[in-house]
C-alpha cells in the first residue's frame, strides 16, 4: 500500500460527506472497515451506503475484525494501549496485503475521540509497512447535535470543556459551566448536581435520530429510559449531549 487515507465521513448522514472527503473516497482503491460484532453491523452497512453514494468507480472492501477489550477495566491506560497495539498487528496485516491506495472511513471526525490516527503512527512505527497517509476531516457528532438543536455549544467569550462519561463521573474541574460529554456509558449525567439544562442525541445523522432536551432533573428520566430502549433494539448506541449550568 503506497498510500493510506483516513477520511472523517461525519456523524452518518450522507449529505454530511464533505466534497473533500468524497474526493478522496473516490481516489481508494481499497476500503478498510472495522467490524465489531453481529450487533453492530448495521455500522458496517452505513459505511457502505455511504460508498453506494458518492463512490462511482470500481473498489474492494476489505474487513478488519476490531479485537474486543475491557469495557470496565481497573488500569484504564494500560488496557487501551495493550488495546492499541493489538489493533496495530490487525491493520498491518491488512495494510501489508494491499497494492494502491487504501482507505479507512472514520465517524465524525479524526481528530476527535478517535483512535485511527493513533493505530496508523503505531503501524508506521513498528517498521514492518511504510506508506504515506493523508488525514480528511469531517463533521463531527458535537457539531451535528449543536445543529439538530439549533443552539450555540459556548456562551458569549466562554469555553466549552469536551470530555468523555468516564471523566463527567469523576467531577468536572472548577468554574466549568459548559461540557460537551461524549462516549458515556453509564448515563453520567445522572452524577451532576446543581441546575443544569442537558441537550441529549443519539444516532445523530441516522434515520434512527433521538433527541431530548430540557431541565435536566426534569428529562432525566427519560433519557435514560429510551436509551435503555435504543440500545436493547439495536444492540448499540453512540450518543453525545450538551449539559449547561444555569
Amino acid at each position: 500500500m503506497r498510500e493510506l487515507l483516513v477520511i472523517g465521513v461525519g456523524a452518518g448522514d450522507p449529505d454530511q460527506v464533505t466534497v473533500q472527503a468524497i474526493k478522496a473516497m473516490n481516489r481508494a482503491e481499497v476500503f478498510f472497515v472495522i467490524g465489531k460484532g453481529d450487533q453492530k453491523q448495521d455500522l458496517v452497512d452505513l459505511r457502505t451506503g455511504l460508498l453506494d453514494e458518492h463512490v462511482r468507480g470500481g473498489y474492494r472492501i476489505v474487513d478488519i475484525v476490531d479485537p474486543p477489550r475491557d469495557r470496565t477495566p481497573s488500569d484504564y491506560e494500560g488496557v487501551v494501549d495493550d488495546w492499541h497495539d493489538r489493533r496495530a498487528r490487525v491493520f498491518e496485516e491488512a495494510f501489508a496485503a494491499v497494492d494502491g491506495v487504501g482507505a479507512i472511513l472514520v465517524w465524525g471526525d479524526p481528530s476527535l475521540y478517535d483512535s485511527t490516527l493513533r493505530i496508523v503512527e503505531r503501524v508506521l512505527g513498528r517498521g514492518v509497512v511504510d506508506f504515506e497517509y493523508t488525514v480528511v476531516p469531517g463533521v463531527t457528532s458535537v457539531s451535528s447535535l449543536a445543529a439538530q438543536h439549533r443552539i450555540v455549544l459556548n456562551r458569549i467569550g466562554e469555553p466549552v470543556l469536551t470530555t468523555t462519561g468516564r471523566r463527567l463521573r469523576e467531577g468536572l474541574p472548577d468554574g466549568v459551566r459548559d461540557a460537551v460529554v461524549m462516549l458515556d456509558a453509564e448515563n453520567s449525567f445522572t452524577t451532576l448536581t446543581g441546575d443544569w439544562d442537558i441537550w441529549w442525541g443519539a444516532y445523530l445523522g441516522t434515520a434512527d435520530e433521538t433527541l431530548i432536551a430540557g431541565d435536566l432533573r426534569t428529562v432525566e428520566e427519560e433519557i435514560v429510559r429510551v436509551r435503555a430502549e435504543l440500545r436493547e433494539r439495536k444492540g448499540w448506541i453512540m450518543d453525545t449531549y450538551l449539559v449547561r449550568r444555569r
